[in-house]
């Protein structure tokens, strides 16, 4: 089988490696960093487990993406306005957490022991050109539409916990969270807007959190990231193959992205291995989704976080909220109809953000 180059050694990158080496193939990974995970720091990042009528470690396994990373399901889930708390119950889990960053258990460290014992070579510290990569997985484009999220990690006795705030006062046009996994926790503010607000946000979410549940919080370390949105997906230059954020594959209304990455490297993979379109595999796989996505982030731009109210309102209705949450993705009439609409609204009100300095965090 052909040599192949791929560019970073995220989720993505790594499925990619995973998938080409066990068909045969010989893979280097050129991942600018000393380690995999290293723009992480212990966070807790949720599999999400409603884009799609599958489990999401079920398409893992077809996919032959290992498991042995650690994690922990979570079906209850409560989300607050900041005064009062809604509690749900789904019945398969809503997503699964798992831990990013360098250390051991961790879904970054997993998937790079996988690619190794696979037979791929990693090639830490070193960037590759990317004209001579067949695969661009580099993570963030910092023209996209772009959020940030700031917060802290921490070891507590609490037990295991998913809380969200949709709350002004705790982030701008974003939403805040609260997350705790087999004795580690984490507490982050997401921004979409007035990036420099970042550090109230962040107090006035943990103020809240600690006013709703028994927070416990020690040894606390700070950590975060930038998230790039972008109404369009490239998903081929040339002989280039993009995958997961470096295409455009992130969820523009929360930022979830990690199952979009896993899936698109394995599709990129295979395309190589098989000979196939990689270009019309990702469309099929992603394009609704992507499109829903754009549709909901410019409904909530415009309207919902000038009205909080109404909105937690509906939420009192809402009986199963794996499937409410799954709605949301299944690009419908009414937002095929919204499409046109949202894309320009997006694209025209965050275009200034792109000739702003990259924001930090």
């Amino acid at each position: 089988m052909e040599r192949v180059r791929i560019l970073g050694a995220g989720p993505a990158g790594l499925s990619a490696a995973i998938t080409l080496a066990r068909a045969g193939c010989d893979v280097d990974i050129f991942e600018a960093r000393g380690d995999v995970g290293t723009r992480f720091h212990g966070d807790l990042q949720g599999l999400e487990n409603w884009s799609g009528e599958t489990d999401v470690l079920d398409d893992f396994a077809k996919m032959g993406i290992g498991t042995d990373f650690e994690y922990a399901p979570y079906r209850d889930l409560s989300v607050s306005n900041g005064r009062e708390v809604l509690d749900f119950s789904c019945g398969r889990p809503a997503f699964y957490l798992v831990g990013r960053g360098t250390s051991e258990g961790s879904l970054d460290t997993a998937l790079r022991d996988q690619a190794l014992d696979a037979g791929a070579e990693i090639h830490f510290s070193r960037r590759g050109a990317e004209e001579e990569a067949d695969i661009i997985a580099t993570g963030p484009v910092r023209d996209g539409l772009v959020a940030i999220a700031k917060g802290f990690t921490f070891t507590t006795s609490m037990e295991n916990t998913a809380v969200g705030i949709i709350d002004q006062t705790a982030s701008r046009k974003g939403y805040a969270y609260l997350l705790a996994m087999n004795g580690r926790g984490c507490i982050a503010t997401v921004l979409m807007d007035n990036f420099q607000d970042a550090g109230a946000c962040l107090e006035r979410a943990k103020a809240l959190f600690a006013g709703m549940t028994d927070l416990d919080i020690r040894d606390p370390a700070p950590c975060g990231g930038v998230g790039s949105f972008r109404t369009a997906t490239r998903y081929r230059d040339g002989d280039r193959l993009y995958v997961g954020e470096a295409a455009g594959l992130q969820d523009p209304m929360w930022g979830f992205g990690m199952r979009f990455a896993v899936r698109s490297g394995y599709l990129a993979a295979q395309s190589i291995i098989e000979g196939t379109d990689y270009e019309r595999a990702a469309s099929e796989a992603f394009g609704d989704l992507i499109r829903a996505g754009t549709v909901n982030r410019y409904l909530w731009d415009r309207y919902a976080v000038r009205n909080y109210a109404f909105l937690f309102e509906r939420l009192k209705g809402v009986r199963d909220p794996l499937r409410h949450l799954g709605s949301f993705h299944s690009f419908n009439v009414y937002q095929r109809l919204l499409y046109p609409r949202a894309r320009r609204y997006l694209n025209a009100e965050y275009e200034e953000r792109k000739e702003r300095p990259s924001p930090e965090v």
